[in-house]
């Protein structure tokens, strides 16, 4: 017998309010995964990280050769790294996952000189500094401050962020990666602002040498600056004065580093194929790239009379083929304009105590914004340095350059360290470098594909349940085109 019509009519209902339970429960899963379009969009700091160029290898070495007869000399915390490779440090600037545009500011600078004329001078000079790479669209392009004297002309031009190279970013994908962010032997051709930048010695187009690069990325502002701590028991990390905080001529402090090199040449030596060693920092004693900081001093000072003396805490120890050389107990002391920077020797076993191994011009003490302040005062080397460095150097030869800091002022707060940022090698995850796509093929997807991909797949099970209860009413609605058989 057939279904009466209210019966009809309760089976259509319960389908249709099965069908609306099934739609809202499907929609409560799978809204909550949906990735929030202000998160994706947010852009990170970057803060520390560095940057790896030779500029161009052929020009240090036309600089350095026969003909030019000239040198390079690094500045501003900048180092030198493999062959013929300068090191930029301290990152600073923005990135966005999403779009993949990077901003990365390094500091640091190389100073050229060549073709030395009889006053002195050089027809030769130019400088590179403070590098920025910009990432943005696929494209990428490397600024810098450039200081150059015009080939012929001797006419001195300062420019700052000049577009000096263009960056080979084919097929290279710098969205979504995790810290660092890191591009590795990028292909770079100067422009034709860096070809006037260059002094005309090169043309627009040129191949310059690969660039490669590190930048440490975060989410949130950062910590914020810290005063200089304090070792001393009492709380006060100033000056112990005979006036206030601030205006303090003389008096004790117990927070202050010394930044050291010892000698670039001789770095390149440790590690290189002669020697095949390296070198080891410990007690607290850091690693700057190009320079070495021996922090925690204590000591006393007077700017009235020009004098200071501080002893810091760190060990830098010296290894390779022939050679075992230890430096402890560094110290500085300051009188008469000038200042010795000494250490606890220690080479075959045998440790001289507070050794003075380099010189250099220290005339002025007075402080300011709470700190005493000395940055890269050039330095020689001493007779006693030079026995201490088994002869390798004569006594006056120039060593690199003393920075020292001292807080006056228990609020001040020491320069800080140059940042070289994570190193790439070390981090964990493929997601650390830029990644090259194979030709033709579309870019990684972003974080949120395979909640994408559910949602898809979601919306198509959602489909088919409601066309299958299309189905099953259109079904109760029509009549059998032939009545079943008794």
């Amino acid at each position: 017998m057939l279904p009466s019509r209210p019966a009809r009519g309760r089976t259509r209902g319960r389908a249709r309010v099965l069908a609306a339970a099934f739609l809202a429960a499907l929609l409560g899963a799978l809204l909550p995964a949906l990735p929030a379009a202000p998160a994706q969009a947010a852009a990170r700091t970057v803060a520390g990280g560095r940057l790896d160029w030779g500029i161009k290898s052929s020009f240090q070495a036309y600089v350095t050769g026969p003909i030019a007869q000239g040198s390079w000399t690094v500045n501003g915390g900048a180092a030198t790294v493999g062959d013929s490779r300068f090191r930029f440090h301290s990152a600073t600037g923005s990135y966005d996952p999403a779009s993949g545009a990077l901003t990365a500011g390094f500091s640091g600078g190389v100073h050229f000189t060549g073709h030395r004329k009889p006053d002195g001078s050089y027809e030769m000079d130019l400088t590179v500094s403070r590098p920025q790479v910009t990432v943005a669209g696929g494209r990428g392009t490397l600024y810098a401050d450039m200081t150059s004297k015009e080939k012929g002309t001797g006419r001195v031009t300062t420019a700052a962020r000049v577009p000096l190279a263009t960056l080979g970013l084919d097929g290279v994908d710098t969205r979504g990666g995790s810290t660092p962010i890191a591009l590795t032997n990028v292909p770079a051709k100067l422009t034709a602002q860096g070809a006037r930048a260059f002094a005309g010695y090169y043309t627009e187009g040129t191949q310059l040498d690969p660039v490669s690069l590190s930048a440490d990325v975060r989410t949130d502002a950062g910590p914020a600056a810290t005063p200089a701590p304090s070792d001393d028991g009492d709380g006060d990390a100033g000056a112990d004065a005979d006036a206030d905080e601030t205006g303090a001529r003389r008096g004790a402090f117990t927070e202050a580093a010394v930044d050291w090199g010892v000698r670039r040449t001789f770095r390149e030596y440790v590690t290189g194929g002669i020697a095949h060693g390296r070198w080891q920092l410990s007690d607290g004693a850091q690693d700057g790239g190009a320079l070495f900081r021996f922090p925690h001093g204590k000591g006393t000072y007077d700017t009235e009379k020009g004098t200071l003396r501080a002893d810091f805490t760190g060990k830098l120890r010296f290894t390779g083929k022939d050679l075992d050389l230890t430096l402890t107990a560094v110290s500085v002391t300051v009188g008469d304009g000038r200042g010795t920077l000494a250490a606890d020797v220690t080479t075959g076993g045998t440790t001289s105590k507070s050794t003075p191994l380099a010189t250099f011009q220290a005339k002025r003490l007075t402080p300011g914004k709470g700190l005493i302040e000395l940055t890269e005062a050039p330095a020689q080397l001493t007779a006693e340095g030079a026995r201490a460095f088994g002869g390798l150097y004569r006594a006056g030869t120039d060593m690199d350059p003393v920075s020292l800091a001292v807080a006056v002022d228990k609020k001040a707060t020491l320069p800080a360290l140059p940042d070289l940022g994570t190193d790439p090698k070390a981090a964990a995850g493929d997601g650390a470098q830029a990644k090259k796509a194979a030709p033709g093929q579309a870019a990684p997807a972003a974080s949120g594909s395979t909640r994408t991909t559910t949602l898809l797949i979601a919306a198509g099970v959602l489909l088919v349940a409601v066309a299958a209860v299309s189905v099953l009413r259109a079904r109760r609605r029509t009549p059998p085109t032939a009545p079943p058989q008794d």
